[in-house]
């Protein structure tokens, strides 16, 4: 079965570096949605599905429909990529 990660950013330099951890730690297991919250109209579903993730801080990475802890406390760290089970076959 396939990991969904989803990666929030703003689309600026702080986040790129984030994305690019991401890509360079997944796995043939793992599929990557990244989702640019930059566009704020109502009906944007990125944003909605920040929410309803309960994104406050960007970049965040949710795997399988979870907020990382990392995401919830801090910065997001390969450690904490790993521990999710990122870049290991499913």
């Amino acid at each position: 079965m396939k990991r969904i990660i989803e990666v929030f950013t703003a689309g600026c330099p702080l986040c790129n570096p984030v994305v690019e951890l991401v890509k360079s730690t997944a796995c043939s297991s793992c599929d990557i949605i990244t989702h640019n919250l930059t566009e704020t109209e109502a009906g944007n579903p990125a944003l909605r599905r920040a929410r309803l993730l309960g994104v406050q801080t960007l970049p965040a990475v949710a795997v399988n429909g979870a907020l990382l802890a990392c995401c919830q406390t801090g910065g997001i760290t390969k450690e904490a990529l790993e521990a999710a089970g990122i870049g290991q076959a499913a």
